[in-house]
């Protein structure tokens, strides 16, 4: 049973996300690269972890140039994992996302006031459609990108397979790819639904890979071993 505890967190996240939702909306009429929306989602996702109580490691922050743009890749178990990455990377980072997110009102808007980047994943030709708007606007404005490559949330915590289309998109860029191992979310988001504030998160963020030289014909193997990289910072092997 769902503890107390947890609804009345979610019902203050809920009223946190329509407040900077809100003002970011409004904000976004004036700055249209989506900087001022990073800002509000890095803040927005600091106080939703404060107010949940929750306390995170990072690791390896050094091994990323604050100052150049990325394609951050993590591993994917929780609901909490989004708030976790934006909350440990201070740069100006847009989400590739299911198309499913943009729906919801004020936390969807909002998403696409800031530039973020919506898939429909349960068409292929709609979702190639959208890496290639994806391609074009971060030629027009340079950023930072996360996408969760498994394509949803792994209920065992393991690692699941690799989806290629934003890891592509990456390379056809010729964008340094981080790979980053998220710790513990699901088990910590399962006890806090029970009411206990238990356990370890991190985050561990790996050395950036250069993708310029990579070939068509090296895609399937690249990802494989991006795979294993996140596999192993998931073990907390940050190198």
């Amino acid at each position: 049973m769902i503890s107390f505890k947890y609804r009345w967190f979610v019902l203050k996240v809920i009223i946190i996300t329509f407040f900077f939702a809100f003002f970011g909306m409004i904000g976004s009429i004036f700055e249209r690269k989506g900087k001022l929306m990073s800002f509000i989602a890095i803040n927005w996702s600091k106080i939703i972890l404060k107010v949940g109580k929750i306390n995170f490691n990072i690791n390896g922050l050094k091994n990323i140039d604050l100052r150049k743009n990325y394609f951050f890749v993590p591993n994917h178990e929780s609901a909490l994992d989004i708030p976790l990455v934006f909350a440990s990377i201070p740069m100006h980072v847009v989400s590739v996302a299911k198309i499913e997110l943009s729906r919801i009102p004020f936390f969807g808007w909002s998403m696409i006031a800031g530039g973020h980047f919506f898939v429909d994943r349960s068409n292929h030709k709609k979702a190639m459609r959208s890496i290639e708007k994806a391609r074009i606007s971060m030629n027009k404005n340079p950023r930072s990108v996360f996408l969760f490559p498994e394509g949803t949330r792994s209920l065992d915590g393991k690692v699941g397979r690799f989806k290629k289309g934003g890891l592509k998109l990456a390379i056809d860029l010729g964008v340094p790819i981080v790979p980053i191992g998220i710790v513990g979310t699901n088990q910590f988001q399962s006890n806090l639904k029970k009411g206990l504030n238990i356990g370890n998160i991190e985050l561990n963020i790996g050395k950036p890979i250069q993708t310029k030289k990579i070939k068509k014909k090296e895609l399937l193997s690249f990802v494989e071993e991006l795979r294993k990289k996140v596999i192993l910072l998931k073990a907390k092997n940050v190198s």
